[in-house]
């Protein structure tokens, strides 16, 4: 078979050909619904309830003063976990940006407004998935928005994945804040 292209044509199907070849790879990683979350977070849960909450202008004003951030939302996605009939807790769900994508991410909250643990839902960014490891994840374990919740002031910053740990830091001290005003018993 003859091939009718010119050298310029040829180059063109080469250079297109190696191009398709050659794209980003994709990096978004879904690890937990928000069901399973739910189930990791609270294990002893016989029921989750809806208990999404809609924040007044007074309750975000009281957020940014707790937080020192932006309440960003007046709505916020909760999920109540009981045991039978006693409340263990709450599950807040969030995305915050990493660098360039979302992080979608869960906060378990105790009662009192003290954060037990948090999980990753979602990564979508081609660095900085250490933040998902489990050492730098238990370091919110008995934190709350008063105290420890600051990349440097006991949260770790991990290097190479530090807007993801800031980011996710701050989603955490908001939430932490969101609980203190509208869902601490």
């Amino acid at each position: 078979m003859v091939n009718n292209l010119g050298p310029a044509a040829v180059l063109t199907a080469l250079t297109a050909t190696l191009a398709a070849g050659l794209t980003a790879p994709a990096f978004a990683t879904q690890y937990l619904t928000v069901e399973q979350a739910q189930r990791v977070l609270y294990p002893d849960a016989t029921a989750f309830k809806d208990a999404s909450i809609q924040l007044t202008t007074e309750q975000m004003r009281r957020i940014e003063a707790l937080s020192g951030l932006p309440a960003r939302s007046v709505q916020w996605r909760v999920f109540s976990a009981y045991k039978d009939s006693q409340l263990l807790g709450h599950v807040v769900v969030d995305d915050v940006i990493g660098k360039y994508e979302l992080i979608g991410y869960a906060v378990a909250l105790s009662p009192q407004a003290v954060v037990q643990q948090i999980e990753i839902l979602s990564y979508r960014e081609s660095h900085g998935f250490e933040i998902r490891s489990p050492a730098w994840r238990k370091q919110f374990a008995g934190k709350t928005v008063q105290a420890g919740l600051q990349v440097g002031d006991g949260v770790a910053n991990i290097s190479g994945a530090t807007l993801s740990c800031t980011h996710v830091t701050d989603g955490v001290r908001r939430i932490a804040a969101v609980a203190q005003v509208a869902l601490k018993s």
